[in-house]
């Protein structure tokens, strides 16, 4: 058993990742803090009135001197800055952080400064830290005492383009474009006028320089073309991902390529040639669905990949990483285990 802690647990991830952790099974501790924009202690359904008398822990401003000197993970659901500059410390206080941020995910420091617009105070840490994509780092996750997960439309394009790149399958010079729309809830619980109830429409941002890029491409080993839109819903990820293939693939092929990537993956779930996911058949739970059709006499393929951004595409994600750094089924908390 675990003793776990959540800084962030205020915002929407964070309050998603403690309703998780707080019903896992091999978690037995859990300490809550927010941010201290507000100061004192609250009562977690302050923040999420749907978690009322399931979460006995108070949410309390943090400061390191709080964190239990039996603390073994440490889950970060903080802006990117705030984990980069403070992991060194909890390093010391902690056996695993876990970080949802972008704080850990690159080993290339000038990429912080390029596209998240800091420099790293500690790039000697990146190297050390791992990649937390389940479905395609597992191995790698084993030992970690640092974990950078991956982002949210990094995981739903990512997933349905780094089997097919992988085989080989993908024409040469042609650049994957991927279209992609996240729920409001993707831009975090901070009141900003583009996510006030009077101003969501349906809109593009982040035009050819989003931050998830340089991550896209570094997961599927191609340039891409990447345009995100914030849609008019509170959560879910829809990605359109546009590919060409090399002369003479077949539909055989894609879809031998996604199933054998996926068949031990439980938390991928493949509809199908000719089978489109939805965003509502997603939300609130830790699946991404992929499908996909071929017009093998064009040799273009179009895969469609669909996920919760506050789930698979965050909290939900950091747990798979947690349970596989301690040797739990990559499931547990999150969906029920066969019986023996």
């Amino acid at each position: 058993m675990l003793n776990v802690a959540v800084l962030g647990a205020s915002g929407y991830v964070g309050a998603e990742l403690t309703q998780i952790l707080a019903a896992h099974p091999q978690v037995s501790g859990l300490q809550l803090f927010h941010s201290g924009e507000q100061p004192g202690q609250f009562p977690f359904h302050h923040f999420q009135a749907r978690s009322r008398g399931q979460v006995a822990a108070p949410v309390e401003p943090f400061s390191p001197e709080k964190l239990s000197d039996f603390t073994d993970v440490v889950f970060l659901c903080t802006p990117h800055e705030f984990a980069a500059d403070h992991t060194p410390e909890l390093l010391k206080k902690a056996k695993v952080v876990i970080d949802l941020s972008a704080g850990f995910r690159f080993s290339d420091a000038s990429i912080y400064q390029q596209y998240y617009g800091f420099t790293h105070p500690n790039p000697d840490l990146l190297g050390k830290a791992v990649y937390g994509l389940p479905e395609l780092n597992a191995d790698g996750l084993n030992n970690a005492t640092l974990i950078g997960c991956a982002g949210c439309y990094v995981t739903a394009a990512s997933l349905a383009i780094a089997p097919l790149s992988k085989n080989g399958l993908l024409k040469s010079g042609t650049l994957p474009i991927i279209s992609a729309t996240s729920g409001v809830s993707g831009a975090g619980r901070k009141a900003q006028v583009s996510t006030h109830f009077c101003e969501v429409s349906l809109t593009p941002y982040g035009v050819q320089n989003h931050r998830h890029q340089p991550e896209i491409e570094k997961n599927v080993g191609v340039p891409v073309v990447f345009q995100p839109h914030l849609g008019n819903y509170k959560r879910g990820i829809l990605a359109s991902v546009y590919l060409f293939t090399n002369n003479g693939v077949t539909a055989t092929d894609i879809d031998q390529a996604l199933n054998k990537a996926y068949e031990n993956q439980p938390m991928v779930r493949l509809l199908g040639a000719g089978q489109y996911p939805a965003v509502q058949h997603v939300e609130n739970t830790p699946f991404c669905d992929l499908g996909w059709r071929f017009d093998e006499a064009r040799g273009q393929l179009t895969v469609f990949s669909a996920l919760d951004n506050l789930l698979k595409g965050a909290a939900s994600q950091a747990v798979q990483c947690f349970n596989i750094r301690f040797g739990f089924d990559m499931r547990t908390g999150l969906l029920p285990l066969e019986h023996a």
